[in-house]
């Protein structure tokens, strides 16, 4: 099989993502990432789970372990009955996709259709966990090819020789953009949020942009309105966790207040992604609440004094006026009409 990954960093290649091998799934911790290189090894599916839980991968990382953590399911029970097997990825399926509730629903897609390769590979008589990773990949390359069209997207509306602010770490995005702005000849600067509490865009963002050769800069997360206000930055864009299709968006926690700076000073901002079906509004979008104890201390060094509290969702939620487009595979829609995205046919994309 054709492989989607060619010419991607490091972060993006599908064996650093996440890959299912010999009854292991080895997971690249990114929480320590690009200070050590390290895997986070899984023989048990429910390993997988808490590694998402746990943003041992995260962004869109997940879409990835969770169907190599239903090959893992698959393997555990190989030597049991169709029935008893069948059961127990059903069960798996719905453990890995409810990992982190936001995305759900899009775990889901791939852990549900894990469960449909499996089955129909044991009615062949043939093996269900190499049919399962085979259908990870499979979504993989839909996933990395619908998000080239969005990349191609996102460079066309990037001035050559202009600069970007990111937030967090939009993952498959960040490669085909890349890839876009080489085949159109294009460059230009990158200006990365280090993204608390975890610094994915200092440490996830940047390395990649970085290490494919753009003149990159991190700024901490209070850095932006002198930034904007500088003129250093001539758009704002970030990918999103959930697109509801009322132009609501959800995304790494803090950028809602870029969104609002953005507007303040007139720098556009395009969100990259594709709608949710079943969003119909920000009233469908779940916050997720995670372990305050992850911010008042980074790689178990305490930041506080034991008595402080905190708090820590890990999104917030920015509405369709402070965006100025979002960008997808069939162009780029005006947050209002994001409805009329599924007016025309829709790629397959997990």
């Amino acid at each position: 099989m054709n492989r989607m990954d060619e010419g991607m960093p490091f972060l993006l290649r599908y064996e650093n993502v996440a890959w299912y091998e010999e009854g292991k799934v080895r997971i690249l911790d990114r929480r320590i990432y690009p200070t050590e290189v390290r895997f986070v090894t899984c023989e048990d599916y429910r390993e997988v789970v808490q590694a998402i839980a746990d943003m041992v991968t995260q962004s869109a990382g997940p879409y990835t372990a969770v169907g190599m953590g239903m090959a893992l399911a698959a393997w555990q029970v190989r030597n049991r009955g169709k029935n008893e097997q069948l059961a127990f990825l059903r069960q798996a399926s719905h453990d890995l996709a409810h990992a982190r509730p936001t995305t759900a629903n899009r775990y889901g897609q791939i852990t549900g259709r894990c469960v449909e390769a499996a089955a129909a590979a044991l009615e062949r008589g043939e093996n269900p966990v190499e049919a399962i990773v085979e259908t990870t990949v499979a979504s993989l390359n839909r996933r990395y090819s619908v998000m080239q069209d969005v990349g191609d997207h996102l460079a066309a509306l990037i001035p050559s020789g202009g600069t970007i602010l990111t937030q967090c770490f939009g993952e498959t995005i960040i490669g085909t953009v890349i890839r876009a702005a080489r085949a159109q000849s294009k460059d230009f600067r990158v200006f990365c949020a280090e993204t608390r509490p975890y610094l994915q865009g200092a440490r996830l963002t940047a390395s990649c942009f970085a290490q494919m050769g753009f003149d990159t800069t991190v700024i901490t997360d209070n850095m932006a309105a002198y930034a904007m206000e500088r003129k250093y930055i001539g758009l704002f864009t970030s990918a999103a966790d959930t697109i509801a299709l009322d132009g609501h968006i959800a995304n790494k926690i803090g950028t809602l207040q870029l969104a609002i700076l953005a507007k303040h000073f007139g720098v556009p901002y395009y969100v990259t992604g594709i709608p949710d079906r079943d969003k119909q509004s920000r009233d469908d979008i779940a916050i997720e609440m995670r372990d305050p104890r992850q911010v008042l201390r980074y790689r178990d060094i305490p930041n506080t004094l034991p008595e402080v509290k905190a708090i820590y969702p890990s999104f917030d939620v920015t509405p369709p006026h402070l965006i100025s487009g979002i960008v997808t595979d069939k162009g780029v829609y005006v947050p209002y009409l994001l409805g009329e995205y599924f007016d025309r046919d829709v790629k397959e994309f997990y």
